[in-house]
């Protein structure tokens, strides 16, 4: 597993994000930042406290938008095109 200490302190917070967010599936991650799912489950149980670790694997277990196999084929991007913060230039 890529330990979390090699992941900066914003990436580890991202991935986090990333994990909560429904529509983000576990291959987006891994695309992004080379966790697989087991990786992101553990980094998962050790970044947060044990019972919002179990309601967050109790609410993406098997989840269809977290998983790009049970996903329907229409849908090919990783991420809602507005979900990220844009800065605005000045």
């Amino acid at each position: 597993m890529k330990q979390p200490k090699e992941l900066s302190e914003s990436d580890l917070s991202r991935v986090i994000e990333m994990a909560w967010e429904d529509r983000t599936p576990f291959e987006a991650i891994e695309d992004l930042y080379g966790l697989s799912e087991p990786e992101v489950i553990e980094l998962m149980r050790a970044s947060i406290n044990r019972k919002t670790f179990n309601n967050w694997r109790q609410r993406v277990s098997g989840r269809k938008t977290k998983h790009k196999e049970l996903r329907d084929p229409s849908v090919d991007r990783g991420y809602c095109k507005t979900q990220y913060k844009h800065t605005r230039k000045r």
